[in-house]
């Protein structure tokens, strides 16, 4: 899934991209689509009016096409939009998706996708029975060192798997909408911790069956977690376990997957490309070679996705999204109850 080093020149019509949230993954996956040769920026929507003047100005919207609220973008989009960039609080990514989709727009979406298993589910389901793209913003299946370790399982996965991540995430997240349980669905887990559970997932294979956990949190709620730690069996009976810290001073992450042939370990800092390293029986390493410049940005597989029509599926779907999602509302009930929980999948 690898893309050349500059995006090709456009040969047809651009899709036309409507943003809902101009924030950090509004500003850098729509900034990614304003330079496209294939897409547009044809409306952006923000509550706070000077991101509105900011990023209008910048992505070429002109003042009539700029919205504080989704569903008057929405209602304005018939023959002016293609698709819609979700970068919004994560509670508020069903609605939203939903109503996009019902509005005829092909849809990216932050992750999680959501923060209920039965919106998951239902979204699983929309998607099946509709030719338009819902894609989730889980960039590590754009990752080449990621790629590498899900074509290894692909013939099986692996027997144990651990996994960690660090962040100065509590203090990064002071006045922000991630430390307000009724816009974030959680606390570290659900938006660092996202992607590492996405990650193990996607690449092993896995299916989780049930989870144990302990955290501490942020508020005395106990719904904003700054730390957690999960114990989880899979289906195959292989165990794992991931480490989430969001009070540490920098940004660390190590997947650890170990089968009969040895170990891939994929490792990395601060929110670059990851690298990929081979451990073979005898303890010895290999490192294969990668290609960073090489990775697709995610709007080009968004854009690509769109192209290819209902045959091609995006690099990250609303399936991935709900075994994410079942998982971590499972560790949230089961640290906060002190059982083993069921992921319930089904």
């Amino acid at each position: 899934m690898c893309a050349s080093l500059s995006p090709p020149e456009s040969t047809s019509t651009p899709i036309r991209v409507g943003i809902v949230g101009l924030g950090y993954i509004g500003t850098t996956v729509g900034g990614q689509l304003h330079r496209h040769a294939d897409a547009t920026i044809e409306a952006v929507c923000d509550l706070d009016p000077d991101q509105l003047e900011s990023l209008g100005d910048e992505f070429g919207v002109p003042p009539e096409r700029r919205y504080t609220e989704y569903e008057s973008m929405l209602a304005n989009a018939n023959g002016k939009l293609n698709a819609v960039l979700i970068a919004t609080p994560h509670t508020l990514h069903y609605e939203q998706v939903v109503a996009a989709l019902e509005s005829d727009l092909h849809v990216y979406c932050d992750k999680p996708l959501t923060t209920e298993r039965e919106h998951a589910r239902d979204l699983v389901e929309r998607s099946a029975h509709t030719d338009l793209t819902l894609m989730v913003g889980y960039q590590r299946h754009l990752q080449t060192a990621f790629q590498l370790a899900r074509d290894r399982f692909d013939s099986g996965p692996p027997r144990w798997v651990t996994a960690s991540i660090t962040q100065d995430w509590i203090a990064d997240s002071q006045e922000t909408w991630r430390l307000d349980p009724a816009l974030s669905g959680g606390g570290f887990l659900y938006d660092t911790g996202s992607h590492v559970l996405d990650g193990i997932l996607w690449t092993t294979g896995l299916e989780p069956t049930s989870v144990a956990a302990s955290m501490d949190f942020h508020d005395v709620e106990q719904r904003v977690d700054s730390r957690a730690h999960l114990d989880i069996r899979f289906e195959n009976g292989a165990t794992g376990t991931v480490s989430l810290h969001g009070d540490l001073p920098t940004t660390r992450e190590h997947i650890h997957c170990w089968d009969d042939d040895g170990a891939l370990y994929i490792e990395g800092t601060q929110w670059g490309s990851r690298d990929i390293f081979e451990i073979e029986t005898d303890a010895s390493e290999r490192v294969p070679y990668i290609d960073h410049r090489r990775e697709q940005t995610r709007a080009d597989a968004f854009v690509e996705s769109i192209r290819g029509g209902p045959e091609h599926e995006p690099p990250a779907t609303a399936r991935d999204a709900l075994r994410v999602t079942a998982l971590t509302e499972a560790a949230y009930e089961a640290a906060r109850t002190g059982e083993r929980v069921s992921v319930g999948l089904e």
